[in-house]
């Protein structure tokens, strides 16, 4: 019985809803990252796949040296940055304040939320012909892509995120007289903080997705108008690197966004 009780009370890191350690954590995220990449490297060494379609880590690395000093990747990621964060950051000036209101107003709901609906299934790649159209072939039509594959999804995320403020907060604001602006500004956008951050951090990745789509239009730099480059000369180990870059950039982002919200919202991170 005493041994049954000691394995039951032993905390367990496979436990639903366990605890890892810095260290634990850390240990199992270098796995995930480091089985992936092995298998790569054994696979392009084996010769069962030619190198134009399989190039091996090392030449992928050296590639992405050689076009650190000698065709100016960081002009290429910067731009792309500048893109990103640009179309992002339009989404989120206009999203959070009709995500708060749809999700606090029924009929601003009904208003906005069957179009949003409908329109964000419409594929962004299918837009570049209007946005080239009516933008020209500008950084401005580049940034609308971004914004056209980010703004409708989050606009629907951060309702969700203002309808799962608890309805007590809600009940309790109203009996203490609240009005509803005051609703608004202290009691949903308050309590919606963390779950709207985690949003952001979300459709952040998305708007890393639509890069390679938005530098479709005339771009001549860029990371995603290297891999289309790329593409229609079989320089696949240009592609696997500007994927590879992308994909750490996205990532060192999330993580900042992770980081905001631990120091920000503490109390969300802790389990009982």
């Amino acid at each position: 019985m005493s041994n049954t009780h000691s394995q039951v009370a032993r905390p367990s890191i496979w436990r639903i809803g366990g605890h890892l350690s810095r260290q634990q954590y850390w240990s199992f995220a270098a796995i995930g990252l480091i089985v992936p990449f092995t298998c790569w490297a054994a696979l392009s060494a084996s010769g069962w796949v030619d190198p134009v379609f399989m190039p091996g880590p090392a030449s992928v690395i050296s590639r992405i040296w050689t076009w650190l000093v000698e065709d100016d990747l960081t002009g290429d990621a910067i731009i792309s940055i500048y893109r990103v964060a640009g179309g992002f950051a339009l989404s989120a000036v206009l999203a959070l304040p009709i995500g708060l209101l749809i999700g606090a107003f029924r009929p601003i709901e009904a208003l906005l939320e069957p179009l949003t609906d409908f329109i964000r299934y419409m594929p962004a790649v299918a837009f570049i012909p209007l946005v080239m159209l009516w933008l020209g072939i500008g950084e401005s039509a580049k940034i609308s892509i971004i914004f056209i594959g980010t703004f409708f999804q989050m606009v629907l995320m951060v309702a969700d995120n203002v309808r799962l403020v608890p309805l007590a907060q809600i009940e309790a604001a109203l009996t203490m007289g609240a009005t509803r602006y005051e609703m608004i500004r202290l009691v949903l956008a308050q309590s919606a903080r963390p779950a709207i951050l985690d949003t952001l951090r979300i459709t952040m990745g998305w708007a890393w997705t639509y890069l390679v789509v938005a530098e479709l239009v005339a771009a001549n730099s860029g990371l995603g108008y290297a891999i289309l480059r790329a593409q229609r000369f079989l320089k696949t180990d240009t592609i696997f690197a500007g994927i590879i870059l992308i994909g750490l950039i996205g990532l060192l982002m999330d993580q900042g966004f992770r980081w905001l919200h631990r120091r920000l919202y503490p109390w969300a991170h802790t389990r009982g």
